[in-house]
């Protein structure tokens, strides 16, 4: 009988090598239909692998690869509260967004062809083959939150195509921030990460309903563990000591009030969200309970 502790060693592991190898194809191809692009050649754009691929917490096979197309010379600002583009010396540009994603739209419909192709509400979604896996491409301006004395913090922003909602990332301070936490965990942190997501699939297949626990949302929780709860002698503990402190915080809203995403630049449990505090703690209560 396997014990608890070979089971999540076992769903700690990283995707595999011919999994990494589909994701990196994907890319390139989308990079090759941006290229190929009469229009877009005029502009800087910047492929920004982000989400589980690139962050190495991808626990499922043919897992999509989401793809962060960025137009560098549009932006779009956030300033400091009173100011305005003219304290900055920005202006408008007569390049839209909408113009701009139709505009990959083309790009992407004239190399991989319109039947791979779906246009959903944040991305671009690229049917999978032997080749790469399902891609998301989501095309966006450049973000920057800018200070008081003029510099700024640059992320990823966009409008949904549908909803006309606007959403900001910050997906290279993620990663960043998610390779410094691993590294000062002994690399525990995303082998939980990868437990806890591998469970909440088990989890579902035995009829639990976890739908608005996404996986960004469990690699958030997992990063709002201390260090300190990490390191023990075996990776069971990792976990058990991870949900215990995460079960306790999300308890109260005011334990967990000023938890950020991984990239501590926007905050976790405030403004809209498809998820609520209630529904991370019992998705906690519910997977310690399952494991121990």
């Amino acid at each position: 009988m396997t014990s608890l502790e070979d089971t999540l060693k076992k769903w700690a592991e990283p995707a595999s090598n011919s999994e990494e190898e589909k994701c990196d194809n994907a890319l390139k191809m989308i990079r090759k239909a941006i290229d190929n692009s009469n229009t877009l050649s005029d502009y800087t754009i910047q492929l920004i692998p982000k989400g589980s691929y690139h962050n190495n917490t991808n626990v499922r096979l043919n897992s999509d690869v989401d793809i962060a197309v960025k137009l560098t010379d549009v932006f779009f600002p956030q300033y400091p509260e009173g100011k305005s583009a003219e304290d900055y010396n920005n202006s408008s540009a007569s390049y839209t967004f909408q113009q701009y994603r139709n505009d990959v739209d083309n790009a992407i419909v004239d190399l991989f062809g319109l039947e791979y192709v779906e246009f959903g509400d944040k991305s671009i979604k690229i049917s999978s083959n032997s080749y790469r896996v399902d891609a998301d491409a989501v095309p966006c301006f450049e973000h920057r939150r800018y200070s008081n004395g003029g510099s700024y913090i640059k992320g990823t922003e966009f409008i949904g195509r549908y909803s006309g909602e606007r959403v900001k990332n910050f997906p290279e301070q993620h990663y960043t921030n998610g390779v410094n936490k691993n590294k000062h965990t002994s690399m525990r942190y995303k082998k939980v990460v990868r437990i806890l997501k591998r469970l909440k699939y088990k989890m579902i297949d035995d009829g639990y309903d976890f739908d608005t626990i996404s996986s960004f949302l469990i690699e958030c929780l997992v990063w709002n563990v201390p260090n300190s709860y990490f390191n023990n002698y075996t990776i069971s503990e990792d976990v058990e000591k991870s949900l215990s402190y995460l079960i306790v915080q999300t308890s109260k809203y005011e334990n967990c009030s000023e938890w950020g995403e991984v990239s501590e630049l926007l905050y976790l449990f405030r403004d809209f969200r498809k998820f609520t505090l209630m529904e991370a703690n019992t998705f906690l209560n519910k997977a310690y309970e399952y494991l121990f």
